[in-house]
């Protein structure tokens, strides 16, 4: 009975933090694991500690700062942002990174007053385990983790755990740029662009200027503006003291100070945003306009996303018209489906030739040796003898199939190109890669309901983006085919495909892949058109959407942290795409697709993250 309540315990804790985690996250559909695996976020899934069947306090505070820590990145940071400015060296890479988090955990200092003191537990714990590393004073094994104590001791409205301010007075180059004005800059924590520079620039002061890599005029021009503020605020210092001089001459003597006594005391939310912003707006206004933040990215605009759309295939149809689109589907290509699955086959040849699977043998763990077994009948006291498969490239490899759901697409192309990709799927999934399918199309012909409420408030010239997206999620990586397999049928829904924006979906299916976990990320994508939307062309300039997608394929393949590639169908997508090829027929897509990945298998793996 003991052990049953014990249980119910444990369940009721892991409940409570999970639902606290994706409370602060701000996606409601966010899965949290518990497990011996490493935490961290891995897109749709926050993996945690373990918790044991009886925690401990400090265990607990542990866990909910890792919680904490982990849904505030998810909440306040930008993916696109972060790859902009991220390093090309290893070390550099690794600072970036803990400063972000840094960023995102001051964040939640400031919004959340309850994850405070999770994440100071959590920092203790961090900073204890250091100490204990008889390497500490290793330069690149701890000068990351230093930064984040830094940069989080610096703009922190709470002192440090004593574990952490120790290790940081270990390090002489901390202590001369401890009170330095340019890392004093509290407001750069809500815009992560300035923050990014910020970060880059505390790494060059750091020693790793070298590793930086190079950016374009962006980071000068923020800069620049970073430098006249840094004069301001300078130039603007005496004439505050004097203020503040008078404000504690005029002071009563029953203590009407406004001043907190304690860098730990809770800050009620109206203080909390008048400290912050200086300004009378809400919480929520605030964390909006954080996540709002886009790049520089001024000619491209959206005039309301209020009924955009992303949604799983399932939620578009029932379960019996779902069968019925299926089964049309397999009648129209019953005398494809041979030639698509030679070719997945040859590809799956090529794929598993490329693994050069090795077994190590005579290991205490991992798969039963049956070819041992005979030792064992010969002599009992023979011990077991287990093997493990090398691990290889494949199975750390991700591939992000984005399919143009566009109107001109009806009939026998849509249809052709359901049937390859879910050859290719089940292909990749027999070769232990993990397969997301993706579709884009809108939710109306000619602009929706951001067309009428546009119309309705008068007409603004060059309103941008005027239709409503619809983003359709057909199979996620992490799902087996066979949940899947009815969803692909949904290409065949009368009325589905409509107008196809596809800018934005090569963004959004961007963002979906840059969060997973995996090394390396492959997003192929299939179309047979330029981007169209009458609505949004008919009152922009005609090359609107086209020098939009110009603008995502360029950041995607510049920053080179996802291969991407494509196939035109009659189209030409070589002149938008580095690496593409372009079919005449939807008869040749299966056979392009599976060339395009075999040939991109064989190539070396690319070193993320350098352009």
């Amino acid at each position: 009975m003991n052990k049953e309540k014990k249980s119910e315990v444990n369940d009721g804790i892991k409940k409570s933090i999970s639902e606290t985690t994706r409370a602060i996250s701000g996606n409601e559909t966010l899965k949290i694991k518990f497990s011996a695996d490493p935490s961290g976020d891995y897109g749709d899934v926050i993996k945690l500690p373990q918790i044991s069947k009886e925690p401990t306090e400090a265990e607990l505070f542990k866990v909910r700062g890792i919680a904490d820590s982990l849904a505030l990145q998810a909440r306040f940071k930008d993916e696109e942002t972060f790859s902009k400015y991220d390093p090309s060296g290893e070390q550099a890479k690794e600072i970036y990174n803990e400063l972000e988090i840094a960023r995102c955990e001051l964040l939640g200092e400031k919004f959340y007053p309850g994850s405070k003191r999770n994440i100071w537990q959590k920092t203790k714990v961090e900073a204890s385990a250091f100490s204990n590393k008889a390497s500490i004073g290793a330069e690149e094994e701890s000068i990351a983790q230093l930064a984040r104590f830094f940069i989080k001791r610096e703009l922190s409205e709470a002192d440090l755990p004593p574990e952490a301010s120790q290790l940081l007075e270990k390090k002489e180059v901390f202590e001369d740029l401890t009170g330095h004005p340019e890392f004093k800059k509290t407001k750069d924590v809500l815009d992560q662009e300035k923050f990014a520079v910020l970060s880059r620039k505390l790494i060059e002061r750091l020693g790793y200027g070298e590793q930086l890599g190079e950016l374009d005029d962006i980071e000068n021009d923020i800069d620049e503006n970073n430098q006249e503020e840094l004069e301001q605020d300078e130039a603007g210092q005496g004439s505050e003291d004097e203020e503040n001089d008078a404000s504690d001459n005029s002071e009563t003597d029953d203590g009407e100070s406004q001043q907190s006594t304690s860098a730990d005391a809770d800050i009620e939310d109206g203080q909390m945003e008048d400290a912050i912003e200086g300004e009378d707006q809400s919480e929520n206004q605030t964390i909006q306009s954080i996540q709002g933040t886009q790049s520089k990215e001024t000619f491209y605009q959206v005039f309301d996303t209020t009924n955009d759309q992303e949604i799983n295939a399932n939620r578009l149809a029932d379960i019996t018209e779902l069968e019925k689109l299926r089964e049309y589907l397999d009648q129209q290509l019953a005398s494809l489906k041979g030639a698509v699955s030679r070719l997945a086959n040859k590809l799956q040849r090529r794929l598993q030739a490329k693994q050069n699977r090795t077994w190590k043998f005579d290991l205490e763990e991992g798969l039963l040796d049956a070819a041992k077994l005979s030792r064992i009948v010969l002599n009992p006291t023979t011990p077991l003898s287990f093997k493990q498969e090398s691990s290889t490239n494949f199975k750390d490899t991700v591939v992000s199939l984005l399919i143009d759901n566009s109107g001109s697409m009806r009939g026998r192309p849509i249809s052709i190109a359901a049937i390859s990709t879910e050859i290719l799927a089940k292909t990749l999934e027999r070769c232990n890669v993990k397969c997301e399918i993706l579709g884009f199309t809108t939710k109306a012909w000619k602009g929706g309901q951001s067309r009428e409420k546009w119309l309705a408030e008068g007409r603004q010239k060059n309103p941008g983006r005027l239709n409503d997206l619809r983003h359709i999620i057909y199979k996620n990586a992490d799902e087996p085919w066979r949940r899947a397999k009815l969803n692909l049928g949904l290409m065949m829904k009368e009325g589905l495909l409509k107008e196809n924006i596809d800018g934005e979906a090569l963004d959004w299916a961007h963002k979906r892949i840059i969060k997973r976990e995996e090394n390396r990320k492959i997003l192929l994508v299939i179309s047979d058109g330029a981007p169209v939307d009458d609505s949004t062309l008919s009152v922009n300039p005609a090359n609107y959407l086209e020098k939009h997608l110009r603008y995502v394929i360029n950041k995607i393949e510049t920053t080179n942290r996802v291969q991407l590639l494509a196939i035109g169908i009659g189209h030409d997508v070589t002149r938008y795409y580095k690496k593409a090829v372009t079919i005449t027929d939807a008869e040749q897509l299966a056979g392009a697709m599976t060339e395009q990945l075999a040939d991109l298998f064989e190539e070396q793996k690319p070193t993320l993250g350098k352009s």
